[in-house]
């Protein structure tokens, strides 16, 4: 990996580029095409990046305390456990970081790996009306009453030593984050690929308008890979 911003520099090493950050964080990763879309041609993301997007993917999950995703995500039945790579193992110095879902309905299968066999737990975010809804043995993080209230539940999973969290989407629960004001950074990585698809879903779905301050910028097999703060 390069670095092209704040100075040029050669052989990057992710893990300490990312790892530049102390205390509570809410980073926000996503990929997206050269035209705006958050999905490969198949519908997932898994051929806009590749094996680059991929590595900073691993990174991002290995320096995280917790990883939030969406309901919409869980139900492609595609998301699995948290999993560390040996040497991304050895450096983070601890099991992978749980996989927090987030979901107001509770309307989930809870026969998934995700569920049923995570080396970490996965933890429920919900409201106390979704909270009756969920099976015995599912570790809830209760947050509003009728809807999620986002920053009572980063407040809760900070509570549990959750500090440095990871919000991989979807769009919904990005823009929620984003409109909460609870985003720190948005690690964006822009693939050199054209969908071709403008029906497709957007990066940040109904994102409310913000402006975005360029902190880092970095290039690996000819993906970039933006870092934003919000500007406040």
């Amino acid at each position: 990996m390069r670095r092209l911003l704040p100075e040029p520099a050669a052989d990057i090493d992710p893990y300490a580029a990312y790892g530049d950050v102390t205390g509570p964080w809410l980073r926000v990763g996503m990929v997206m095409s050269a035209d705006g879309s958050a999905t490969d041609a198949e519908g997932w993301t898994d051929g806009l990046g590749g094996a680059a997007d991929f590595r900073v993917f691993r990174t991002l999950r290995a320096l995280a305390d917790a990883i939030l995703v969406g309901a919409e995500t869980v139900r492609t039945g595609r998301l699995g456990p948290a999993r560390l790579r040996p040497d991304l193992r050895v450096r983070r110095g601890r099991p992978p970081a749980p996989i927090v879902v987030v979901s107001r309905s509770l309307d989930l299968d809870w026969s998934l790996p995700l569920f049923t066999a995570a080396e970490t737990p996965t933890l429920v975010v919900t409201s106390a009306a979704g909270a009756a809804r969920a099976p015995a043995g599912i570790p809830l993080v209760v947050a509003g009453e009728d809807a999620i209230d986002f920053g009572a539940a980063v407040r809760a999973l900070r509570d549990r030593g959750l500090a440095h969290l990871l919000c991989e989407g979807g769009p919904a629960l990005t823009a929620s984050l984003l409109a909460a004001g609870l985003v720190d950074e948005l690690c964006l990585n822009l693939a050199p690929t054209l969908v071709g698809d403008p029906g497709g879903p957007r990066l940040l779905g109904a994102a409310s308008p913000a402006e975005l301050e360029l902190t880092a910028l970095y290039t690996d097999e000819q993906v970039l890979f933006l870092r934003y703060r919000p500007r406040t």
